[in-house]
């Protein structure tokens, strides 16, 4: 490979900024609920597990008067809110809450609570329910508990799909977790369906639209780049997906960063080429940097890819009343 050409005594280097890129409209969501509830409110507000995957959200939210807890019994008595995070919780949980006589505001994402919905509706129907998935996820947890033990079978592989046995073939119908690789659930999803034709689910996988556009927009840059970054937190399953499909897509040097200081200059080496994207968690400040970052080492000439996403869902309608709009700054 020929070395970069230099400018200012630093070699060039072209960075490929994917769009979209960074905070779903889910995410969003989820921020303002406890932005707006310690308005409401004030501190503090308890918030149980991160409200989102990301230590610098989740840091700054601290700041602001948030108290983050594993568990309710964590939670003093008291009129001050506990709010559930974006992935979604078991029914054990607000069930829980309601017997201690916590005031509790649901931040789950309503792409997720489409998917609880569905899982129901089969369950009611006299459906046995696979959803594909990651063991462990907060948000395949959430949806596994929202029916009772042994009525949701969780696969996470090929391998499982075909050693899966259900106890009625002709009764089996699937979800999806929202934040996973499309083409490893187009795959197991597939092996399903070739040994039980008749499987139901919805009329789309429930892979959502922010998982499937930061994908798409990784595909398009993958192949034009030496190494891609990808900012997200190693606990994000959709900022580890978009390290995957770059990988898949051409780009083996794919790499997933939390802030700049995290850029492993040695392993990137001498490129002249690098992609940038962030996980739907990860907020934009992080983006710009990692850009800054490596304007300490090159002449950076950014190329910013065209793409927005123009999605937005309301708050819970005690928030809504008297709302300012959407803060956009991490302070």
């Amino acid at each position: 490979m020929y070395p970069a050409p230099m400018t200012n005594g630093k070699p060039q280097l072209t960075v490929l900024l994917a769009a979209p890129r960074g905070f779903c409209a889910g995410v969003v969501r989820a921020i303002r609920i406890v932005e707006e509830a310690l308005k409401k409110h004030g501190a503090p507000v308890y918030v149980r597990h991160e409200i989102v995957h990301n230590k610098y959200v989740v840091e700054d939210l601290k700041r602001k008067g948030a108290v983050f807890v594993e568990e309710l019994d964590e939670i003093p008595a008291g009129q001050h809110p506990v709010i559930f995070s974006a992935h979604g919780v078991p029914k054990s949980v607000p069930q829980d809450a309601q017997s201690r006589r916590l005031f509790h505001i649901d931040a789950t994402c309503p792409l997720v609570t489409k998917v609880h919905i569905e899982a129901e509706r089969h369950h009611r129907a006299g459906y046995e329910i696979v959803l594909i998935g990651h063991r462990g996820h907060p948000e395949v947890i959430g949806t596994m508990g929202q029916l009772p033990e042994g009525a949701v079978h969780l696969i996470e592989t090929i391998a499982d799909a075909q050693a899966f046995e259900p106890r009625n073939p002709e009764k089996l119908a699937y979800t999806t977790q929202t934040t996973l690789s499309i083409d490893d659930t187009r795959e197991i999803l597939a092996a399903l369906k070739r040994r039980f034709p008749k499987m139901v689910g919805p009329a789309r996988e429930d892979i959502c639209y922010a998982t499937s556009n930061r994908q798409d927009a990784v595909k398009e840059i993958a192949r034009r780049c030496e190494a891609l970054i990808v900012v997200g937190a190693p606990n994000s399953s959709n900022s580890q997906r978009l390290v995957e499909t770059a990988r898949r897509s051409g780009c083996e040097r794919a790499f997933l960063v939390q802030r700049g200081d995290d850029i492993d200059f040695e392993r990137l080496g001498s490129i002249r080429t690098l992609g940038v994207t962030a996980g739907a968690s990860a907020p934009e400040i992080l983006v710009e940097e990692v850009i800054e970052k490596l304007r300490h080492r090159f002449t950076v000439i950014v190329e910013a890819m065209a793409g927005e996403e123009n999605v937005t869902f309301k708050l819970p309608r005690h928030l809504r009343e008297e709302a300012p709009a959407a803060s956009k700054s991490f302070d």
